[in-house]
């Protein structure tokens, strides 16, 4: 009997094996009569929505929890973490990434590291999630909006992967390069972000062991919509510094430009750290609100500094934390 073994070694199936989209279609196009027959508002078509979008199959990834990152508060729900998102290449609307981003492929794809390196690469996604043993880390995540979730995300911290390519004595920032195929991805077509979307950090935050490269959540493999196949997930800092889907990084001696800090500069800081006592421009954020706990008249949650991972504000001794927002 002839065997078929994959490529990538890790027998993880191909975007177009994972739903037919014949049946994916089907099962959406009746939750929408559904729920336009039966007038009871958008309320009802959204709810229908989300659901049709969030039958992710479960492709498991191999990964031992670590203990010493783990939240002890309760998870957000697998449906919420991957219906309510912030993927602007996929739509502005916090539903329309999961609604569009069955359109990206993430086999086969690579991930080149280069810059003030002295071994720079190109490696195979599957290689890729291969270089250090998988963890399975809670992390909270908090958004610039006002809202946070609890997620057991799964990779390695990044630390792992700059090692191996060596940082030169000139390395002082690391740049995270995203996906911009307007093929893949409708909404690099609009002219809300300058594209491709970038993001930045120090070397020592970057090498911060809680920093993660982040190959999965819950246990299977990342869904498109998250930030398949490989993003980045920095705990402390707000969720748009969390990169997804990246195709590069690379090693820099320059503060790096990234994506928001262009748009509206005077909002959103190079550093963007969990901070309640300094404010966005337009509201508050000294408190949150747990996406799939609190209803609407529920009390918010008191937003901690540094997202309550204290530990790395020793990487910020002596720094105005207010002028470096």
């Amino acid at each position: 009997m002839l065997i078929h073994r994959r490529p990538n070694g890790l027998d993880l199936p191909y975007s177009s094996e994972i739903t037919p989209q014949a049946v994916y279609e089907k099962r959406r196009e009746f939750i929408k009569k559904i729920a336009m027959n039966a007038t009871v508002g958008g309320a009802l078509w959204e709810l229908a929505n989300r659901e049709a979008f969030a039958q992710t199959p479960a492709i498991k990834l191999a990964a031992k929890r670590n203990p010493a990152y783990s939240a002890l508060e309760k998870q957000t729900s697998f449906k919420d973490a991957s219906t309510y998102n912030n993927y602007y290449e996929f739509g502005t609307d916090k539903s329309e990434p999961a609604n569009n981003a069955r359109t990206l492929k993430t086999r086969p794809w690579t991930v080149t590291i280069e810059g003030e390196v002295k071994k720079p690469m190109t490696i195979d996604i599957d290689a890729l999630a291969k270089l250090a043993p998988l963890e399975e880390r809670v992390y909270r995540l908090r958004c610039v909006e006002g809202w946070s979730m609890v997620i057991p995300w799964v990779g390695y911290s990044l630390s792992n992967l700059i090692k191996k390519v060596e940082p030169s004595g000139n390395a002082k920032f690391i740049e995270f390069v995203t996906l911009a195929d307007p093929k893949q991805m409708p909404g690099v077509t609009s002219r809300v972000l300058k594209w491709p979307y970038v993001e930045g950090l120090r070397l020592d935050e970057a090498m911060h062991p809680l920093t993660l490269l982040t190959v999965g959540m819950y246990g299977q493999v990342l869904p498109n919509q998250n930030g398949a196949p490989v993003r980045v997930v920095i705990p402390w800092k707000y969720g748009f510094k969390s990169a997804k889907s990246i195709v590069k990084i690379r090693l820099l001696k320059d503060m790096p430009k990234t994506a928001w800090n262009i748009s509206a500069p005077s909002e959103y800081g190079f550093y963007s750290n969990v901070n309640p006592e300094v404010d966005h421009p337009r509201w508050s954020q000294a408190s949150e609100r747990r996406i799939g706990e609190d209803g609407f008249f529920q009390k918010k949650r008191k937003t901690l500094m540094f997202n309550g991972y204290s530990d790395v504000a020793s990487l910020y001794t002596g720094m105005d934390l207010r002028k470096n927002f």
